[in-house]
């Protein structure tokens, strides 16, 4: 809301995205400004930022990502030491920082990489949003991110991808098979439960039903390979109705990331495939759909994305892609010169 009420500009946030419900709380403010209540536009300054931090964000990020989410969990623990141990940050009210103060913390930690330092700028990001969110903050502020991280751009190949399956060992095998054949990022896949897969005769779907947004909450269905996969770990565990499709002996009850660290580096051993990490196999899998002709909407909801800004990362084209596409847009222009009728024949062709 933003009005002028004797002399004065009153300026803040509704906190409501309606945009009727927002008037009416503007109007109840017009109100008691009316009969005098000034005091109503008095509000307490924000905490300062290390203060949240401690009393309000982390006790959230404990609560969301107790369950299943232990490398989410120690991400924001470890940017959330970082940001306190920062007093330039720390001692500063909410409402006191800006992207200009995010920009001095990352040239005064320049001595980190800037995957560290953006791992704390996001959750900094965060943090922020969640105070806006609350009611702690009128409105939080935009923090860019920090320039040189390294991106996940590589792709495997069709024959690195069969050389580095054939040397995988279970349960990893299976784990990367579905990866590569749904996008699926590998905390989903550990995570997967039976209650949550179905086969229809040749078919199958996996839903996921956990994730940061509502997109990561989605339906996939099963590819040749990750059915096969699927079926198999089926029928090995009794057809259960019920549990973790990648059960193991573990406080969570479902295999982690970290144990199948050593299989990871095993098969590129042995496989004497470049190395790279495991979620490289999510990352290829996305661009092969995005290189293959599948548009950036119907590929963000594949990827549980909230934003296509982020699936353009995994949007790699190649070549003969962007060759394809300038022909066609020469070709539906057409030569002014000729005759309408044979170019729009000919654009058909194309």
């Amino acid at each position: 809301m933003k009005f002028k009420w004797q002399g004065r500009i009153i300026q803040r946030s509704t906190h409501s995205k309606n945009k009727r419900a927002a008037q009416q709380i503007e109007n109840r403010l017009r109100s008691e400004l009316a009969l005098g209540n000034w005091g109503i536009l008095e509000r307490k300054q924000p905490p300062a930022l290390g203060e949240f931090l401690r009393s309000d964000f982390l006790p959230y990020v404990e609560t969301t990502f107790k369950d299943g989410k232990p490398a989410t969990l120690r991400y924001y623990r470890q940017s959330v030491d970082r940001l306190r141990g920062s007093t330039y940050l720390s001692e500063r009210h909410l409402d006191q920082i800006t992207d200009k103060q995010a920009k001095e913390f990352a040239a005064r930690n320049a001595r980190l990489s800037p995957s560290t330092i953006n791992a704390a700028l996001r959750t900094l990001r965060r943090a922020l949003n969640l105070a806006e969110e609350w009611g702690v903050l009128d409105r939080s502020p935009k923090i860019r991110l920090a320039k040189g991280e390294k991106q996940r751009e590589r792709v495997l190949s069709e024959a690195e991808v069969k050389k580095y399956l054939e040397k995988c060992r279970q349960p990893w095998k299976d784990a990367a098979t579905i990866i590569l054949g749904t996008g699926m990022r590998p905390g989903e896949v550990f995570i997967l439960r039976w209650e949550n897969v179905r086969f229809s005769e040749s078919r199958g779907w996996i839903r996921i039903v956990e994730g940061k947004s509502k997109a990561a909450r989605r339906e996939l269905p099963m590819v040749p390979a990750v059915l096969e996969a699927m079926q198999r770990r089926f029928a090995e565990q009794g057809n259960p109705t019920e549990g973790f499709v990648f059960p193991a002996d573990t406080e969570s009850g479902h295999t982690e990331r970290d144990s199948l660290k050593r299989s990871h580096r095993g098969a590129l051993k042995a496989s004497k495939v470049g190395s790279f990490p495991p979620y490289t196999l999510r990352h290829t899998a996305l661009t092969n759909l995005a290189t293959s002709g599948c548009d950036a909407f119907t590929l963000a909801t594949i990827a549980g994305h909230s934003s296509i800004t982020i699936t353009q990362r995994y949007c790699h084209p190649q070549a003969d892609a962007i060759e394809r596409a300038m022909l066609g847009v020469v070709t539906a222009g057409g030569d002014t010169q000729g005759n309408g009728e044979e170019e729009e024949d000919q654009g058909i062709e194309e």
